[in-house]
């Protein structure tokens, strides 16, 4: 059966899955995404190209990288993950710029040891100052292994598209005006916003809407004012969407926090 356990601390949050059907719709996250492979294989495609995870595999995912995500074969497969905010992950790591995990699984115990003992602190709702202090040192010995290099940086039409897009979560995506600005045709537009993200303009801009309602879900408990500040049509809405990124329904993410 599967199953997902998610809690917060320190700025992160944590996720425990455990699944045998359910596959992840495409997707990106604004944060970084540190995990392990405890059991099974993880099957995921990323930049074009399928990755294999196995167990005792670091996954590494920068921020807006876009992917999916399955059990390789009917035994299943168990992971954790950590969603860190880039600006927590910079501010751990002494930089000012923002950084990019060049490669996306690796093996290395020691590495592996401290993303699980940060989880199962989180997970296991231990001191807020304990996992901050596991957190850095994640941070360090991340650095210590030189994964990080510099960010690849959008071309100023994506970067003015992705501006609008967070500035009109609470309607719908009003491509024609997206283009006129940018001055490009409706084609030209999804043509290239696709091969600089690795998604379609239309998936990243629910995957916002998506995050958004996390964030306020998050910050005030309240499902039914961030379905309004998103512009989901009601639960049933938000929630289908929500289970194709996180796994549960943001009703079962919001009493994960509680």
């Amino acid at each position: 059966m599967d199953k997902f356990i998610y809690k917060k601390s320190a700025g992160i949050t944590a996720l425990s899955a455990s699944i045998t059907d359910f596959t992840y719709k495409k997707h990106s996250h604004k944060e970084y995404a540190i995990g392990v492979t405890l059991r099974g294989i993880q099957h995921y495609n990323l930049d074009g190209s399928l990755h294999l995870s196995y167990q005792n595999g670091i996954m590494l995912f920068n921020p807006e990288q876009a992917h999916d995500g399955m059990a390789h074969d009917e035994e299943g497969l168990d992971y954790v993950m950590l969603y860190i905010e880039p600006q927590l992950l910079l501010e751990v790591m002494e930089k000012k710029d923002l950084v990019r995990f060049s490669t996306p699984i690796m093996y290395d115990y020691s590495i592996e040891q401290r993303i699980l003992n940060l989880s199962n602190a989180i997970l296991s709702e231990k001191d807020e100052a304990l996992c901050s202090e596991l957190l850095l040192s994640l941070a360090d010995s991340l650095i210590q292994t030189n994964l990080s290099t510099a960010c690849k940086k959008d071309n100023a039409p994506i970067r003015k598209a992705k501006e609008m897009f967070h500035t009109n979560l609470d309607n719908v995506l009003k491509l024609d005006e997206i283009c006129k600005e940018l001055n490009l045709s409706k084609f030209q537009f999804i043509r290239l916003f696709k091969a600089h993200t690795g998604i379609s303009p239309y998936q990243y801009f629910l995957n916002c809407k998506i995050e958004r309602a996390k964030q306020l879900i998050e910050k005030n408990g309240d499902i039914y004012s961030a379905i309004a500040d998103c512009g989901f049509v009601d639960l049933t809405h938000l929630n289908k969407h929500f289970k194709s990124v996180y796994g549960i329904t943001a009703f079962e993410y919001m009493s994960h926090l509680k």
